[in-house]
């Protein structure tokens, strides 16, 4: 029997630790520092008389006894907030816009990421584009909006930037003398945007093959063997083939994800630290992430640039 309770604290900052697998997103998701987490760690093997977490010089992971005290760990701090909820008042709110490039087939674990933050908290998500986001932030619709560079923008907080390629279904093959086949999200989308311009810039001429209405679309018509398409990576199923050096296509910048909130402080600046750390583990993990988590997802956009025409035929 331990003779004094646990620092509840320190028991939050094994669970960050194990779930998001970096001492430096488990002290961005705290709002603290890197020393302090381990602190807080240290102390608590201190105090359970175990190795809780192994760390390497490139892999943190838990224990034979880290991984027995997880749950109850995750239990010990449900029934903690659950006690307090019972003096809280009315639930507070916290609206946020995710550009449908963005979001990604992580979604679901960074909603949980943000529940299990603060699991009174009203959580309400809109995915949409970084336009049509940005402007209801504007308009105090949004408490927050996470969305790729957009048009006219400079401010917001980067978070962490992707890689982009040009991504075609196994086995696809360009048919010589025929203009790229593309496949694209509707206007106005800002990766659109840039892809055309990059391939007009490079002198390859390209058609629009497929205009889908969010990424999860745009992924299944690359899988179909329609065409190319410039996305993230983590936006695809796995076999997703970059063909963009075998067909000498333009390589395609780092995009970044910029965090837009008016959210300072308390319970949802917490739960809004967890997302944006989980995000970061989750862009920055790829593909080292499980492959369950990686099936056709969302998508990208918000370039900041002027809209190609609609299609560019060879002279």
């Amino acid at each position: 029997m331990i003779e004094h309770p646990l620092d509840l604290d320190a028991v939050q900052a094994f669970i960050r630790i194990a779930e998001l697998g970096s001492f430096t997103r488990a002290a961005e998701a705290m709002r603290t520092t890197q020393a302090a987490v381990s602190l807080k760690l240290k102390r608590l093997e201190a105090r359970l008389g175990c190795r809780l977490i192994e760390r390497t010089p490139r892999h943190v992971q838990l224990s034979a006894q880290g991984a027995a005290f997880l749950d109850h760990a995750r239990e010990l701090l449900e029934v903690h907030d659950r006690a307090l909820a019972v003096f809280a008042g009315a639930r507070q709110r916290l609206t946020i816009g995710i550009s449908d490039h963005v979001a990604g087939p992580e979604l679901p674990a960074l909603i949980a990421r943000m529940n299990a933050q603060d699991p009174q908290l009203l959580i309400e998500i809109r995915i949409g584009s970084s336009g049509d986001l940005l402007q209801s932030f504007d308009r105090r619709e949004l408490d927050t909006v996470i969305v790729r560079q957009h048009a006219g923008r400079s401010d917001g907080e980067i978070l962490t930037e992707e890689k982009f390629g040009w991504f075609a279904a196994p086995g696809w093959q360009h048919r010589a003398g025929e203009p790229l086949p593309l496949a694209t999200m509707a206007e106005p989308c800002g990766v659109r945007a840039m892809a055309g311009q990059l391939l007009d810039a490079a002198g390859v001429p390209w058609t629009e093959i497929f205009v889908g209405g969010g990424v999860a679309a745009v992924a299944a018509a690359v899988m179909a063997g329609l065409g190319v398409a410039a996305l993230a990576p983590r936006m695809l199923p796995f076999g997703a083939v970059d063909v963009g050096a075998r067909l000498g296509l333009p390589d395609l910048p780092r995009l970044p994800i910029l965090l837009h909130s008016r959210v300072k402080d308390g319970r949802p600046r917490d739960a809004l630290a967890a997302l944006s750390a989980a995000l970061r583990s989750a862009v920055r993990g790829w593909p080292a992430l499980p492959a369950k988590m990686f099936s056709a997802g969302f998508a990208a956009e918000g370039w900041a640039a002027e809209k190609p025409p609609r299609s560019k035929q060879p002279l």
